[in-house]
């Protein structure tokens, strides 16, 4: 049965950015030589590797909204330079805006049941060109 994990994309407002600051970092581990994939590092190991890796993904919270995800490739763990075990949670570099979901501020990751994430927003659709706000707000009144 499939997982997602949900995290707040802390410094990073818009989906946007986000694209481009991977973007950034990869090119500059590239060019040092380093591992060139996307990936976000963290201290907690998630349990529940096989139910994250069978088809589930990492939800981004930015300006208190799940705005974006992206699809988990894999769940490493490495030990650091101070002897401390983190996890590398590898990323697929594509970034698939969701619909606006409002989400409080938590510390690290949690779990996120398939029914409770947001779906996807679909691309070119009737309200493509509209900020994601207003969309939210005009789907919330069910005028859209």
């Amino acid at each position: 049965m499939t997982v997602h994990l949900i995290k707040l994309c802390v410094g990073v407002e818009e989906p946007e950015e986000l694209r481009q600051w991977q973007a950034m970092r990869r090119k500059q581990r590239k060019a040092a030589g380093e591992r060139a994939d996307t990936f976000h590092i963290t201290r907690m190991v998630p349990k529940r590797k096989e139910e994250l890796l069978d088809g589930g993904s990492l939800y981004w919270v930015m300006k208190g909204s799940i705005r974006a995800r992206q699809r988990l490739l894999d769940v490493e763990t490495f030990t650091d330079n101070e002897g401390i075990n983190r996890c590398v949670l590898v990323l697929d570099p594509e970034i698939v805006l969701t619909e606006l979901r409002g989400r409080r501020p938590f510390q690290g990751w949690r779990y996120l049941k398939p029914e409770d994430a947001p779906p996807d927003v679909a691309e070119g659709g009737a309200h493509d060109d509209m900020p994601e706000e207003m969309r939210a707000e005009l789907k919330a009144l069910g005028l859209i």
